[in-house]
């Protein structure tokens, strides 16, 4: 699916600072299932800050689902806060890590760049210009939202020490699976295949030039893979993952379930294959890279990596920042078949949405 973006320069704002920098419309969870739009006042930026204005957001279908309903384990409070979250979990938390938009006001160096921010979902906010990162001149606003999952992506690839002529299957043809399998093929030589129960993703996964099979026919070839990556997040995509893994292979665990219990089959095989399962999580980076590379290189480098135009196929039509209490389960819900839903922020400052909400909320 292509989707439809303006010009680079759409809405790019001039030096002079917007009248009303310090007001902002955040979204928070309050409840199990029930999320609203707050107001908010912003601190005008320091000299090393910067204040931006939102255009293109995402949601996390797997991490933010658990959020909505109240699914962070205790035990995990801490190591799963996003960088600039606010609240605490379960409840009220604002939360989001995938934020594009225009530099406003703040360090001169900055001013009307395009940048990307691990940021919630809110229209305007103010942050470190050392968390701002520019969005390359190749990678549009809309696709830049995929950095974070590009991120993702891209720590597993190095976890998972894929490298070329390898028999690669990933099962799970989420976002992250989608990317993961994206960058395995761009190996030289490497036989990639993408395996999920939803026979639809094989339009998604040939749009990035990736083969694809469902479990219930996994090509011969498939089969004594040297490497499988599961990102489905359920105990079935595990329990084929580890099928398809030959002798000594690595089964590479990207899911993460939340407070979820998940029965793994290391019965059978499993020992006398003598398989590897492993995890891989985002909050550090590989240990092959982590001597050399900060986590603002990685982001730079998955944004580097959104230059090409056959990724927009993983971006779901745009929902408007201010529809998203209504419509924020239907986008998460497993059902929706959607991939990465896309917010769309109002173009100007004010915005009727915002009084339209908070008159909902207190009437």
């Amino acid at each position: 699916m292509r989707v439809t973006r303006p010009p680079r320069s759409f809405s790019a704002p001039t030096d002079a600072a917007p009248a009303d920098p310090l007001q902002a419309d955040a979204l928070w969870t309050v409840a199990p299932g029930r999320a609203e739009i707050r107001r908010e006042t912003l601190t005008a930026p320091g000299p090393d800050e910067v204040l931006v204005r939102a255009r293109h957001g995402v949601v996390s279908r797997g991490t933010e689902r658990l959020v909505l309903h109240g699914r962070v384990p205790v035990a995990e409070h801490d190591r799963m806060r996003a960088p600039f979250m606010s609240g605490g979990f379960p409840f009220p938390v604002k939360y989001g890590y995938s934020t594009v938009g225009y530099v406003e006001a703040g360090r001169p160096d900055l001013r009307g760049r395009l940048v990307f921010a691990l940021f919630p979902h809110q229209t305007r906010f103010v942050l470190p210009a050392e968390a701002a990162v520019p969005v390359p001149d190749g990678v549009p606003a809309c696709r830049a939202v995929l950095a974070a999952n590009m991120e993702t992506a891209l720590n597993a690839v190095w976890d998972s020490s894929a490298g070329p002529a390898d028999r690669i299957a990933v099962v799970g043809a989420g976002v992250v699976g989608l990317l993961v399998a994206y960058l395995c093929a761009r190996l030289p030589g490497a036989d990639v295949t993408l395996v999920d129960i939803a026979p639809e993703r094989a339009v998604t996964a040939a749009a990035l030039g990736v083969r694809f099979a469902t479990p219930d026919a996994v090509p011969e070839r498939c089969i004594d893979c040297d490497l499988v990556i599961h990102a489905s997040a359920s105990a079935a995509g595990l329990a084929t993952a580890l099928s398809l893994a030959g002798l000594e292979a690595t089964v590479l665990e990207l899911s993460w379930y939340g407070e979820g219990a998940v029965t793994a089959p290391l019965g059978g095989a499993f020992h006398s294959r003598r398989l590897t399962l492993k995890s891989s999580q985002v909050g550090q980076v590989a240990p092959s890279r982590r001597p050399r590379w900060s986590y603002r290189r990685r982001l730079e480098a998955a944004l580097a990596l959104l230059a090409d135009d056959r990724l927009d196929a993983l971006l779901a039509p745009a929902v408007p920042f201010f529809d998203l209490p209504e419509k924020l389960e239907q986008m998460l819900a497993p059902e929706s078949g959607s991939l990465c839903p896309l917010i769309d922020y109002p173009d100007t400052p004010g915005h009727p949405g915002a009084a339209r909400q908070r008159r909902a909320r207190d009437p």
